[in-house]
Order: structure tokens, then C-alpha cells, then sequence
């Protein structure tokens, strides 16, 4: 069952899938439809879920997902996935590669792959103040409060020791 991605309790679980590009408003605007219809169409042996998904900051497909109602199974989560590889095809972007970096910068989502991470924190274009998103979130209270939050607070604190200590020895 479609309820608003807002009226969705902070508990309900989430899925975040980032795009490997900004998506335009006239793209979101044709998924809307789409997302609607899944949420709507969802469902975990046989049960409806309560069940929501909106694109963020033209970036970010969310997922959101009551629990309290019904939970979903391991088969319901395959569902959510080959929908997410079908909309990747419909919109011809990755969403489902997990390689790039989401950072909030100027205003702008900026990725950056994982590689170039280390490069990166040294050169002092990532910092411990730069805003992340950490796609790995589980609730929608995680992702209204700390979504993104500054990269010195996620996982990635262990790089800005790391540069700290190369620009010591340098």
C-alpha cells in the first residue's frame, strides 16, 4: 500500500540507491508514476506492505518501508531490487554500484570513486566538515536527522587521521 514518503513513521526502514548522475526534473517527473505503483504493488507473502519511494536531491532513490505493518522478506527485498534495475534501464543510469562517493558541496551533490578517496582527503578537498551521504542508513529517523552529516562523524573518519599523519612526515 502508497503512503507518503513524510507520513512515513521515523522507524520504517529505508533503502537508499544513489544514481551515478543528477537526474533531471522532467526525468523524476515520468518516474513518479512508477515509484507510486510499486509501493502501491509491493508485497511480502502475500501481505501488502506500507510501503513509500521518492528521488532526493536528484541524486538519491529512498525506499521507505513501515515494518510495523508488515515486514519485507527476502523475496519482497528481490522484488525492490529488479524494480531498481528496471528503472536503471528506464533511466539510463547505475543505481544499484556501490564504487562512488556522495559528497555535498557548494550546494551540489559531488561523487567521487573510492579510489580517489585517500587522493582526495590529502589534497584537502574532502574534509572531516564536508557533508556525506551515508547510503547505508536503515531508518527514515537516520535520514531526516543525519543525512548527510559531516564525514568526520560516518566511516570515513579513519581517513583524516591517516592525512594528518602524511602531512606530518611530509
Amino acid at each position: 500500500m502508497y503512503v507518503a514518503f513524510d507520513q512515513l513513521p521515523p522507524e520504517s526502514r529505508v533503502w537508499i540507491y544513489q544514481a551515478s548522475r543528477q537526474l533531471t526534473g522532467p526525468e523524476i517527473v515520468a518516474v513518479l508514476p512508477s515509484l507510486a505503483r510499486f509501493a502501491e504493488e509491493w508485497t511480502s507473502h502475500g501481505r501488502s506492505l506500507q510501503a513509500s519511494a521518492q528521488f532526493l536531491h536528484q541524486q538519491f532513490l529512498v525506499i521507505g518501508l513501515d515494518e510495523s505493518v508488515a515486514g519485507a522478506s527476502g523475496c519482497s527485498i528481490d522484488a525492490s531490487v529488479r524494480f531498481v534495475a528496471q528503472l536503471e534501464q528506464q533511466l539510463g543510469i547505475e543505481l544499484l554500484e556501490k564504487s562512488n562517493l556522495a559528497f555535498l558541496q557548494a550546494g551540489q551533490v559531488q561523487l567521487l570513486k573510492r579510489g580517489e578517496l585517500k587522493e582526495a582527503v590529502t589534497a584537502g578537498t574532502i574534509g572531516p566538515e564536508t557533508f556525506y551521504f551515508d547510503n547505508t542508513l536503515q531508518t527514515k529517523a537516520e535520514l531526516d536527522t543525519s543525512w548527510p552529516r559531516p564525514a568526520g562523524e560516518t566511516w570515513l573518519a579513519r581517513y583524516f587521521g591517516e592525512a594528518q599523519k602524511t602531512r606530518r612526515l611530509a
